[in-house]
């Protein structure tokens, strides 16, 4: 600030050495840098006091008294819509039990999934929270929580199909989900993918099973949470290649900055890590605890 002031000090020495006519445009000069340092000063003083305030996330959550999840409920057993319409699954539960020891309320938001980034980024959501993998990529866009579950990109095929390995896929048609880490396993496996005769994208996944049952398709990359239990579930005549795409891992993702809010959510989820909660949630939905909070 003091800087400032010697310049100006400076400045106004060299006008009262000046002509009279040179007088007038120094002094509308003046008045332009005096403009211009009190407007620096002030986008200054803004920044700081923005700076000071820090990350609010877990205080606005706290404040307005309710958490909105943001999540794909066509995804069982993660979170989908059950006979009654309503939405359910492991990580529903899983956040209903974190927002109930946080003393806030539970929002359930549907969304695109390819549109996901947009709702989070919006603040039309707080959170995604549906089977959501960890990658790079997404790591760069937004906060993440640690990995609370493993998971692995597979292959689903019909029972009565001859293919048993991702070569013999070679010529074939082979859907995912737009928007999924599925594209991103099939992009990380170029052999695969340049072998495939078409790459077929699904909004969801349900309809890309849907289709291969009916012989749309001849193969599905899915998410192995979602085929094994919907062969559990329906019964319908699918199997899994054993030769995986990909691991991967599970996260929580929150706007970019919100470390308090991830941080809060943690810690309810490693707190009943603890007390044999996360265990029980996940042996209801997935028949056994393939959780990794607290490992």
């Amino acid at each position: 600030m003091q800087n400032y002031w010697k310049f100006f000090a400076l400045f106004d020495t060299l006008l009262e050495k000046s002509t009279a006519k040179e007088f007038g445009m120094k002094r509308l000069v003046t008045v332009l840098l005096v403009l211009l340092v009190i407007g620096s000063l002030a986008f200054a003083a803004g920044a700081t006091d923005q700076k000071s305030q820090g990350d609010t996330s877990l205080e606005k959550v706290l404040n307005k008294g309710r958490f909105v999840m943001g999540l794909d409920d066509s995804f069982p057993p993660m979170g989908f819509r059950n006979e009654k319409g309503e939405i359910v699954g492991f990580d529903v539960d899983l956040a209903r039990e974190v927002t109930k020891r946080m003393g806030v309320e539970l929002k359930l938001q549907p969304i695109d999934w390819n549109a996901k980034e947009q709702e989070l980024n919006t603040g039309n959501i707080d959170c995604i929270w549906n089977g959501f993998t960890i990658t790079e990529e997404r790591k760069a866009a937004m906060t993440f929580s640690p990995p609370y579950i493993h998971n692995a990109q597979v292959v689903v095929v019909r029972e009565d199909s001859p293919y048993t390995t991702l070569a013999s896929l070679a010529g074939k048609n082979v859907g995912y989900q737009a928007g999924s880490s599925a594209s991103q396993a099939i992009d990380d496996t170029p052999a695969f993918k340049g072998s495939i005769k078409q790459l077929i994208e699904f909004k969801e996944n349900l309809t890309g099973l849907m289709d291969l049952e009916i012989g749309g398709i001849d193969a599905l990359v899915v998410d192995v949470v979602v085929a094994k239990d919907n062969i559990k579930r329906s019964g319908k005549a699918f199997r899994i290649l054993e030769e995986e795409l990909a691991p991967e891992d599970y996260g929580i993702g929150f706007r970019k900055g919100d470390q308090k809010l991830a941080d809060a959510v943690w810690e309810q989820l490693v707190a009943m890590h603890n007390d044999g909660t996360l265990a029980q949630i996940a042996i209801t939905w997935l028949g056994a605890d393939s959780t990794v909070v607290g490992n």
